[in-house]
């Protein structure tokens, strides 16, 4: 909200205070069907009431209360304010297109297939299949044992929503591990040509395992090896060598 906004909810407040109100708020709204079909709109509430409203259809502010009906007059007569409006309602058409751009492209989904532990369930294993930040919302997520279809031991969360308009889903399976086994998560999307495959590979996932381990264990010992350092130029500092004759 602009800061004239602020200004102008302030003064509803100050002119429409009542003894058994509480707080005032305002909202700023973009609403729209399509590009040409774009409505502003500006509200301001005291205590849950509507006093106030710019709409862009109309063009002007309304008032619902008596008082607020003189503001809302007022308001129309200043054309520094009304100009303002008209600005914000462009800048809501402007920002409204940025938005349909992206509803009319798809985002292809991150997928990542990793074991999790399978605490508190019957199987000693459990894979989880992850993917992220697609768009549209419609995915579907299923597996794969020795190519045979998986249905049993297999739970997915709904589509989760970022927050940014991209969405993620997580679909797991429990299983017994078995010597030479194939287990493949199947991801189908329409930013993709047809579905894809992602194998789990056992032997792949223990080697990153081990990478990861000697990584943390390089970086603990560079932790130790600075604050040697540290300490040994501490305890040495202000120390003079004499030579001996």
């Amino acid at each position: 909200m602009r800061v004239y906004s602020l200004f102008l909810l302030l003064f509803l407040l100050l002119l429409c205070s009542r003894a058994d109100a509480f707080f005032g708020h305002g909202l700023v709204r973009c609403q729209f069907t399509s590009l040409e079909d774009v409505v502003y709109v500006e509200q301001y509430y005291f205590s849950k009431f509507l006093l106030i409203q710019y709409n862009s259809t109309l063009g002007k502010f309304t008032g619902y209360t008596e008082r607020a009906i003189d503001i809302a007059d007022g308001l129309n007569k200043s054309p520094d304010l009304m100009r303002q409006e008209k600005k914000n309602e462009k800048k809501c058409k402007s920002h409204i297109q940025s938005v349909l751009d992206l509803l009319s492209k798809s985002v292809e989904p991150s997928v990542r297939l990793r074991s999790v532990d399978a605490a508190g369930s019957k199987h000693p294993g459990m894979l989880v299949c992850s993917a992220y930040n697609f768009y549209p919302k419609q995915i579907r997520v299923t597996w794969l044992r020795n190519g045979n279809n998986v249905t049993s031991d297999v739970t997915s969360t709904e589509e989760l929503p970022n927050g940014n308009w991209l969405y993620q889903i997580h679909s797991y399976l429990e299983f017994t591990p078995r010597p030479g086994e194939k287990i493949t998560c199947i991801v189908e999307h329409a930013s993709l040509t047809g579905p894809k495959l992602y194998e789990w590979d056992p032997a792949n996932e223990s080697q990153r395992n081990k990478i990861a381990v000697g990584t943390a264990g390089l970086l603990l010992g560079l932790v130790f090896l600075v604050i040697g350092l540290i300490y040994y130029k501490k305890n040495n500092a202000g120390q003079v060598l004499v030579p001996t004759s």
